[in-house]
């Protein structure tokens, strides 16, 4: 019994060790394919290594690229439509006009990813890392979608970016308040207190007209912390935005907040 034990033990060690040369085998030959032809559709290219890459143009259609490395990758014009890229890094790379429809983006990082005319048609970014990206297109995300990017964007000190993202949410639902508290309170960061002001006055009346007595406390307290660092600037001769910010009080850390 002990001899038959060990001899099933071993072969099936060895088939498992041959299984796993015969992977790694093709996923190389795959990887040399992609650089030499950049055509590797339906490829294994699980874990590659591909940072700055140049592959313009490359027909990646289908292919398993799973928690492979492609930060800083050129990818402009690529095909990577219906791309397993689960848990890849596109981080820093250029997709510029890229083919990503029906691609698999479940925990992809695409910060300060370049998306410029990419397609991302059938796509969910909802588990994707975007901070930083470029160029979205407004069919990618809902008005949540970009409300929350931006919430996230505006506590990283992004709040050009935030209020970008706020604009297309604002643009896909108008009644949207919470969009009008957060771009109110990103300008009121930059220093746009007039622009603020009146987002402050939107929210606060939208809020009031939706019921939403947190919201609108939230709106009210931006608009008196906005009023208290006019009349800092014009009693003090400064601006004192910090003070003033903190006197908008925690009311508003709490609710502006992702989904």
């Amino acid at each position: 019994m002990n001899i038959k034990l060990t001899i099933v033990t071993t072969a099936a060690l060895l088939t498992t060790t041959s299984l796993s040369t015969i992977a790694k085998a093709e996923n190389l030959a795959h990887t040399q394919q992609l650089l030499s032809t950049k055509q590797c559709q339906g490829c294994d290219l699980t874990r590659v290594g591909l940072i700055m890459a140049d592959l313009v143009g490359a027909n990646l259609a289908g292919a398993d690229l799973s928690r492979a490395n492609l930060s800083r990758a050129n990818l402009t014009g690529a095909d990577l439509s219906g791309a397993n890229l689960s848990g890849a890094s596109l981080n820093g790379a250029n997709l510029a006009g890229a083919n990503l429809a029906g691609a698999n983006l479940f925990s992809t990082d695409l910060r300060e990813a370049f998306l410029v005319n990419a397609q991302l048609y059938g796509v969910s970014l909802s588990n994707a890392y975007i901070q930083g990206t470029i160029g979205i297109p407004d069919y990618a995300g809902t008005a949540e979608d970009f409300y929350a990017w931006g919430v996230v964007e505006a506590k990283r000190g992004n709040y050009k970016t935030a209020i970008e993202y706020y604009d297309k949410t604002l643009s896909m639902k108008p009644d949207f308040a919470p969009a009008f508290l957060a771009r109110g309170m990103a300008r009121f960061r930059l220093g746009e207190e007039v622009a603020a002001t009146q987002d402050g006055t939107i929210a606060s009346e939208l809020f009031k007209e939706q019921g939403n007595i947190p919201g609108y406390q939230a709106s009210q307290s931006l608009v008196k912390g906005i009023e208290i660092a006019q009349n800092s600037a014009t009693s003090k001769g400064g601006s004192n935005l910090g003070n003033a910010l903190a006197s908008v009080g925690s009311i508003l850390l709490r609710f502006l907040s992702p989904f």
